[in-house]
Parts: C-alpha cells; structure tokens; sequence
C-alpha cells in the first residue's frame, strides 16, 4: 500500500509539473507522503498527536520542498528535523525543520507551538554535519536523498513534555530503494 501510495504521489506531483508547462523526468522528480505518529517513535508512545509530512525531490535542481502539518500534541512543539537513521532506533539530526529552541542554524524558522502547517525548501547548504561520523557530510544532497529512499530518515516533532520526540514517520520506501540507481 504504501509503496502504491509513492506512487500516486509522484504522478499528482509529476501531473503538477507538466501543467505548467515544465517538463519533468521521472528519474529526477518524485515525492512522498507519511503519516506521523507516536506509535513510530523509539520507543513508541501513546499520543494523540498526529501530523503528515508531504516532500517534493527535485535532484535536477538540487532541493527537496516539503510541508510539515502536525496536531493534537501533548505538549507544546519545541523543534521538528529530519534525523538519518532506520525504523528501530533514533539517530542524529541531518535537517532542521523549525526550532523555537534557537538551536537551528540560521534562518530556521518557528514551530507553530499548538500544531500547525510549515513549508520550506531543503538544499545542500541545509544538510548539517550531525550525520558524519555515519558518512553523511554536511551539503551531501545526493546522498540525503539516496538515503531519504533507502528509508534511513525519518522527521520527528518534538514537544516540552516529549523532548525527544512526540510524533515521527520513517521516510522513503525500503521495498523500492532497491530500484534506485546511485548516480542521481
């Protein structure tokens, strides 16, 4: 189901595109939709807080566009990013999202505190440094994005009462990594 839900979501993109008149490879445009969740979080939590994150891959132009809509949290959101690593364990911070922790590299913008909806654009210069010791280097977006599809990210909210995390969902598909080249 999910993997047949990548692909709605990359024809409506690619549909999308076409409309206004650009053209768009297949190999080059895709994008995705998750479900956030505290039954995802490591380890799981019962929350009413839920939140969807829709994200747009462009590697032609080097950017990622995504929007992050969340809700229901227990507590006030305090930071969302986008971590590199799998479903069972939690790892470090790759992308900032939003902070209201003034821990965010410049131009991070604010979470809404009480839920809400946040768009931006993901480039090289805002892949961070917290993944290198996993070979992840700062600006390394093709490798952000072979490892978004391999499954080995995932975006995470977090609030006061859950400062490591309320809601989160595993991005990318790991049934259809296997179908992804590695010179994009």
């Amino acid at each position: 189901m999910k993997k047949s839900r990548f692909a709605l979501v990359v024809a409506i993109v690619s549909a999308g595109v076409l409309g206004v008149g650009a053209v768009a490879i297949a190999s080059q445009t895709d994008g995705q939709t998750e479900r956030l969740t505290g039954f995802e979080e490591v380890p799981a939590l019962s929350t009413p807080g839920v939140g969807t994150f829709q994200a747009s891959i462009n590697t032609a132009a080097s950017e990622i566009r995504y929007s992050l809509t969340f809700s229901g949290l227990q507590s006030p959101a305090t930071q969302a990013h986008i971590h590199f690593e799998n479903a069972t364990n939690s790892g470090p911070i790759v992308v900032f999202l939003c902070s209201n922790l003034g821990n965010g590299p410049a131009g991070t913008q604010a979470c809404p505190a009480g839920g809400g909806t946040i768009q931006g654009t993901i480039r090289p210069a805002d892949i961070g440094a917290g993944a290198a010791d996993q070979g992840l280097a700062a600006g390394e977006f093709a490798e952000f994005v072979r490892a978004v599809r391999a499954g080995a990210t995932y975006v995470n909210v977090h609030s006061t009462g859950r400062p490591n995390g309320e809601i989160r969902a595993q991005l990318g598909d790991t049934r259809a990594a296997a179908s992804h080249h590695h010179d994009d």
